[in-house]
């Protein structure tokens, strides 16, 4: 199953906030980041309650963000 990351980057750039940062922030490599936007590896619990955090992002609004199909 593939996940549209496409709301989570536009909260990006609304933040102005490049994925580096976001990487940075919850204490992955951008690279890895980049493979989890890209639907090659899953985000944990914890990286989406950190992003969730720093984005300011409403527990029940997770779903929209990353987990739609």
């Amino acid at each position: 199953m593939k996940f549209n990351y496409s709301k989570l980057l536009g909260r990006f750039r609304e933040f102005g906030l490049t994925q580096k940062d976001v990487a940075a922030h919850i204490g992955i490599r951008p690279t890895t980041l980049s493979l989890k936007l890209n639907n090659k590896a899953l985000f944990t619990s914890s990286e989406i309650d950190s992003i969730c955090k720093l984005l300011n992002i409403a527990k029940e609004d997770i779903g929209i963000y990353f987990f739609t199909v």
